[in-house]
């Protein structure tokens, strides 16, 4: 079944989520775990294109509690979270792999850091190409429009005084 760009391969009552299921965004981030009266509720976890997760548990729809883990297996913690702070600067990977020689930088914590083509900018969840007025995922596939004349043509603005 698929709702506006969403799909849901699971169990139905009175056709409406229930039970467990996998429901797969436009965005390809996925939730695999409990609903009730078509909504999250229960336990699941969102699973990131990127690869990261959360673990969670959500009532009618909503998260009320739950931990998120990085791609690289870093975990997230509320307290005592001492990575990129004001005393270290250094990323979860640069901590557990040591730093680059002198000269060599870091920008992000995944090293090689993507690949972004001459001419686009890093949105984030992908790249922007002014020349096509599109946001595609680092694989190249299509996400989203930023046309300046649709709906999301803030979008389009932000990720041009943020990256020009």
């Amino acid at each position: 079944m698929e709702f506006m760009g969403s799909s849901y391969d699971g169990d139905y009552n009175n056709g409406r989520m229930e039970g467990t299921g996998e429901y797969t965004l436009p965005t390809h981030t996925r939730y695999v775990g409990e609903m009730k009266d078509g909504v999250f509720h229960g336990k699941g976890v969102l699973h990131f294109p990127n690869g990261s997760k959360y673990e969670g548990t959500w009532e009618k729809g909503i998260c009320k509690e739950g931990k998120y883990t990085f791609s690289d297996g870093l975990e997230y913690k509320e307290t005592d979270w001492d990575y990129c702070d004001g005393k270290d600067r250094r990323f979860y990977s640069e901590r557990c792999n040591g730093l680059k020689p002198a000269g060599e930088s870091q920008v992000t914590d995944q090293d090689p850091p993507r690949a972004i083509p001459d001419g686009c900018y890093d949105s984030g969840d992908g790249f922007y190409d002014p020349s096509t007025r599109v946001v595609k995922d680092y694989d190249g596939n299509f996400l989203r429009n930023a046309d300046p004349f649709s709906p999301r043509r803030r979008i389009r603005r932000m990720i041009y005084l943020q990256c020009i």
